[in-house]
């Protein structure tokens, strides 16, 4: 059993730039010299029910987890007329290698019949600040076996030779009233060098509740065992009905290829008050000052920005 001590809110957005109006989903701690930097994906202002989704960070105190920076500009440009990440880009986890950041990303579309896509993109950088794409096109795109919703691509270099993707891709479309919403599922993906993914289609985590959708699973080990923590939510009635909405839950693996999972030791659910009372989504995990710290978010998947616990050992 996990218990993770919840600290507080660290950062919300509010208007800081036309850019960053809103949100601070999906919180991604990177370790600099003196300082944490935590890249977040933020909205500009909606107009006409429409957004676009941009990357920014802000840098932490190593020791106070106080903000000392926020990003004046978006990470990556967006994409031109027709481009996969035309809408937005979403930063996801980021991974030094070879002396740069790797910077894996969603890219927002916009549909007819269906109101979004997302596909997977890679943008480097040699500074952690600015990033540059390394093509016009998604790095994990549509397949024969995963046509759509490929997203959130959490990713860990073991080795030089030794990378894992946990993403999530679409499972269906479920049409509730005059809405359309998706569902999705936790996969997997391995690579010899960060730019070439070799799939392997199989369902990482067994559904709990129904038509549930899961995302942004965030790993440590401990000891020779894996342990996943991810979010996941009811298909339907999620946003009207907060026991619907996202939670954490958990899995453990001792090859990163089978997985058990067991909810009941995630330690860490949703406040009685406050900015995480409704819901709670996004873990990613980091090492800090000898301690495992979860960066997550709250409310609204994000709009009411992110926070941290650490693990009680």
């Amino acid at each position: 059993m996990f218990k993770w001590i919840k600290k507080g809110r660290i950062f919300v957005p509010n208007n800081n730039f036309p850019w960053m109006f809103s949100h601070a989903q999906c919180p991604f701690p990177l370790e600099f010299d003196g300082f944490i930097r935590v890249y977040f994906a933020t909205r500009e202002d909606y107009k006409d029910g429409m957004c676009r989704a941009f990357g920014g960070f802000v840098d932490l105190d190593k020791y106070t987890f106080k903000v000392i920076n926020i990003s004046s500009q978006p990470l990556i440009e967006l994409g031109g007329v027709g481009e996969f990440d035309e809408f937005g880009s979403m930063p996801i986890s980021v991974v030094r290698h070879d002396g740069e950041f790797y910077l894996y990303y969603v890219g927002w579309s916009r549909h007819y019949s269906v109101p979004y896509d997302w596909e997977i993109g890679l943008a480097k950088s040699v500074n952690g600040e600015r990033f540059t794409k390394v093509g016009k096109g998604p790095l994990l795109g549509p397949t024969l076996n995963e046509p759509y919703l490929n997203s959130t691509p959490v990713v860990y270099k073991l080795a030089e030779d030794d990378w894992h993707m946990f993403y999530h891709t679409g499972v269906k479309w479920i049409r509730e009233g005059d809405k359309l919403e998706s569902q999705y599922v936790i996969k997997h993906a391995t690579s010899r060098n960060g730019l070439d993914w070799n799939r392997n289609n199989i369902q990482v985590i067994p559904f709990k509740v129904e038509n549930e959708c899961q995302t942004t699973p965030a790993i440590m080990k401990l000891g020779d065992r894996f342990h996943m923590f991810f979010c996941y939510r009811f298909g339907l009635d999620f946003r009207a009905d907060k026991d619907k909405s996202y939670r954490i839950g958990y899995a453990y693996s001792d090859d990163l290829v089978n997985w058990t999972r067991d909810d009941s030791r995630a330690g860490i659910d949703v406040s009685e008050t406050g900015w995480d009372s409704q819901m709670i989504e996004y873990p990613h995990i980091a090492k800090i000052n000898e301690k495992f710290i979860m960066f997550y978010c709250g409310n609204h998947f994000g709009k009411e920005g992110f926070g941290y616990a650490e693990l009680e050992i």
